[in-house]
């Protein structure tokens, strides 16, 4: 049975793709600090830090084991946005080496067995890898690099068979905004909802051999946004 690697699956985006492959057959491993809701026979919880490289280096050794990987997803994330002079060192180091780093070490260790299987890596980025926004620097940087990563990877692999698909999702109702002074919009066409970027991964599924969709950029209808006390 195939297998598909998902990171960040405690909640959110990753949460979703990760249901979305389990209906779909895939034996699912997640990657994330929590085990989060899903509890389905084929899953499989990894618990680990992805911003910790030493643990990234050490995960990577026994993720190459695998023989019969198809699916790479790399969605967990985090982000943090007020002028750059505020940000500390550690938040800096630590959403470089999560957003950005960890996926370009995943690909880089789980590429011979996606070649094999000719299979698939999807990278969800952020509509801040396609735009320049105020405190957004850091995140931006991180999304846009992730970005380039995946749409240049596809060019060194597509003649191996490996698709490479960048996912850039408009603001998206998850617990990516907790903590935030403000949120997704109220209204249903002011925000995404993760139903809708696991929706765009079973197109990919259900994409035609010998085609790759290289990037997809989700957005709302319209531009909403909640300020909170």
């Amino acid at each position: 049975m195939a297998t598909a690697i998902v990171t960040g699956t405690s909640s959110g985006i990753g949460e979703a793709i990760a249901q979305v492959l389990l209906k779909n057959g895939y034996n699912v491993i997640g990657l994330s600090r929590r085990r989060g809701d899903i509890h389905h026979p084929l899953f499989e919880h990894l618990p680990c830090d992805l911003s910790d490289l030493a643990v990234v280096d050490i995960l990577q050794k026994k993720l190459i084991e695998l023989e019969d990987l198809e699916i790479l997803v790399n969605a967990a994330g985090f982000g943090k946005f007020e002028p750059h002079e505020e940000l500390s060192s550690k938040t800096i180091t630590d959403m470089i080496a999560l957003n950005l780093t960890t996926p370009i070490l995943l690909a880089n260790a789980l590429m011979r067995p996606l070649k094999k299987s000719k299979g698939i890596i999807v990278n969800i980025t952020s509509i801040e890898a396609t735009r320049h926004s105020k405190f957004s620097a850091l995140y931006s940087a991180t999304k846009a690099g992730l970005r380039a990563f995946g749409l240049t990877l596809f060019e060194e692999t597509r003649n191996s068979g490996v698709k490479v698909v960048t996912i850039n999702p408009d603001m998206t109702e998850t617990p990516f905004f907790d903590g935030f002074r403000f949120g997704v919009g109220k209204e249903d066409d002011t925000k995404l909802l993760t139903s809708d970027i696991a929706q765009a991964v079973q197109y990919l599924l259900d994409t035609r051999e010998g085609i790759c969709v290289t990037e997809m950029t989700i957005r709302s209808q319209r531009f909403g946004i909640t300020k909170k006390q």
